[in-house]
């Protein structure tokens, strides 16, 4: 009798003899699309293109939102290119906190572009600015890229719309800051670490920290200590190298700048770790300040990105260990930057990418937190819902991005245009001297300051604290160590212009005050330029930080920024 044969189950496994083997290519897509584009990932064109003509367009229209960053960066690269310039305690000799190769990596790009302009100094300023966007979108674009690779092209693609509009890195992306420019590191250093090139991941880290800003070197810890446990020796040899090659050329060219041997960088934590701590000087704010400063540059998005842990038990096979690496920074940053007295808005830069990242993650888990672990692929409605809202949340952070920046350029970019109308009123002659009093603080920098000005003064509105002296070539320049400088912020005799009878143009805030300012005696100044700056003390807080269309211009209180010449009598 012929044996009778068992008909094949389709659980039956396939005979390995005669089965070519299984690959992901074989793996047939989902009919809900989740699949699409995880091999091929985002090329290279499309966050290039979105990146450099947002990054363009913050290079062209965005304010200075500290002055630390005119003082201490842009006055001294404008004293490299043309001699002149503001003077901070800082680049005292006798401190020598600031460090002289940050400044040169930009005057690779100020000098031609000063020899190219000749006197439209404003130009090279914009020139120097545009060097700081394709620094930022090399660097974002090289983190969408690997984020693409490595996760897929939808979490890339969130990720790449809140790099190029979330306000923090509209604005962030092209200051004149260490910190910026560690910003542009750790984006750098994170997709070379999802690249898995630990080695050079590294050494961009180490980069960011000597030629950068020394204290992110926090923010690099998780990312260089993964890379160590995971491939130590050509890790540590590279990191090593890079730091002792920054370490040897930052000396050598404070030594050239200050005439003296010494480190700027070991002399700036020694002072803020070791020396007591006088930052605070500087102002204090409330344990809060971040989580507020947070939520006000990325809404929504800041949110998702704090909620990275919390969705990551669901999401734990798709992005432990390595997005969890790059990520933790958010957290280990925000933390210790929280417990520190002085606190800045630019202190956060570091991790602005990071942030971006984060909250892609979380967006892109949405449906993944309703999904049955026992069906995966299955399709229930609420699953569904969860990827309708993912659209819905990412557009409702790009709007109110949006919102905010417009905000801020429209209400607060009238100082940067109120100094270009200088440029037209050359008819004031030579040697005039232009007096600013209580608004040195928006002073955009000499960039803005044409020749026929001799000298920018300042004038005693009650300020009490040290302000910038400008560079005195006679006592050595960058090699000077002034007597009338301080590290206790107290002020200086020779700050002050003594007699405002020698002003021939002053800039002059004008709000609605119930105390008179110096402008306001028609008599003896004539109004030349003003332009309309948002009163943030008058306006409603929602309004002041969020442009909502139809009400923005009504609700908030303008004050007027203005340009006065003093009256021929």
């Amino acid at each position: 009798m012929a044996t009778r044969q068992r008909r094949a189950l389709t659980s039956d496994p396939p005979e390995t003899a005669s089965s070519p083997a299984y690959t992901k290519v074989d793996k047939p897509e989902r009919s809900d699309g989740e699949n699409e584009g995880v091999d091929r990932g985002l090329g290279w064109l499309l966050p290039l293109l979105c990146l450099g003509m947002l990054r363009h367009m913050s290079a062209t229209s965005n304010i200075i939102h500290d002055c630390d960053e005119v003082f201490n960066y842009w006055e001294p690269l404008h004293y490299l290119l043309y001699k002149s310039g503001f003077q901070t305690w800082e680049y005292s000799s006798q401190f020598a906190l600031r460090s002289y190769l940050y400044i040169l990596l930009h005057k690779l790009v100020g000098w031609p572009a000063a020899w190219w302009f000749g006197e439209e100094k404003v130009r090279v300023f914009y020139a120097v600015r545009i060097f700081l966007a394709g620094l930022s979108v090399i660097s974002d674009a090289a983190l969408v890229v690997a984020l693409s690779r490595k996760y897929g092209k939808r979490l890339a693609s969130y990720a790449l719309a809140m790099l190029c509009l979330a306000s923090g890195c509209f604005f962030a992306s092209t200051s004149f800051l260490p910190s910026s420019f560690s910003m542009y590191a750790m984006s750098l250093s994170s997709a070379l670490f999802l690249f898995n090139k630990p080695a050079m991941a590294v050494a961009v880290a180490a980069t960011g920290v000597i030629l950068g800003w020394p204290f992110s070197i926090l923010a690099f810890l998780p990312l260089t200590i993964y890379s160590l446990v995971k491939s130590f020796k050509p890790v540590f040899l590279t990191g090593v190298v890079t730091s002792i090659v920054l370490m040897v050329l930052s000396v050598l060219v404070d030594y050239d700048y200050y005439k003296k041997w010494t480190s700027s960088v070991i002399n700036l934590l020694v002072y803020n770790v070791l020396g007591g701590g006088e930052s605070h000087l500087y102002g204090t704010e409330g344990a809060s300040f971040y989580l507020r400063n947070g939520f006000n540059n990325f809404n929504l998005c800041f949110v998702f990105a704090l909620l990275f842990l919390a969705i990551l038990p669901v999401a734990k096979k798709k992005y432990a260990p390595e997005l969890l690496i790059v990520v933790s920074p958010v957290y280990l940053w925000i933390a210790f930057m929280s417990l520190q007295s002085h606190k800045e808005e630019r202190f956060l830069y570091p991790i602005y990418p990071l942030i971006c990242v984060a909250a892609s993650a979380v967006i892109e888990s949405f449906p993944d937190l309703f999904r049955d672990k026992y069906n995966p692929n299955g399709t229930s409605t609420l699953v569904k819902i969860a990827k309708i809202l993912r659209p819905l949340a990412l557009g409702l952070i790009l709007c109110v991005s949006h919102a905010r920046t417009f905000s801020l350029i429209n209400g607060y970019s009238a100082p940067i245009e109120i100094y270009k109308h200088l440029d037209y009123h050359d008819d004031a002659g030579p040697g005039s001297v232009l007096c600013v009093g209580s608004e040195w603080h928006r002073f955009p920098s000499s960039f803005f300051i044409p020749d026929y000005v001799s000298q920018v003064r300042w004038l005693d509105d009650g300020f009490t604290g040290l302000l910038p002296i400008p560079f005195n070539s006679s006592l050595g320049g960058t090699s000077a160590a002034p007597s009338y400088f301080n590290n206790k912020n107290k002020a200086s005799e020779r700050q002050y212009l003594k007699d405002p009878e020698q002003c021939t143009l002053l800039i002059e805030l004008q709000l609605q005050r119930p105390y008179p300012t110096r402008g306001s005696d028609m008599s003896t100044w004539e109004i030349v330029a003003a332009l309309p700056y948002l009163d943030r003390e008058l306006s409603p807080p929602l309004h002041r930080s969020f442009f909502i269309p139809n009400q923005w211009q009504q609700k908030n209180v303008f004050g007027q920024y203005r340009l006065l010449r003093r009256i021929q009598k």
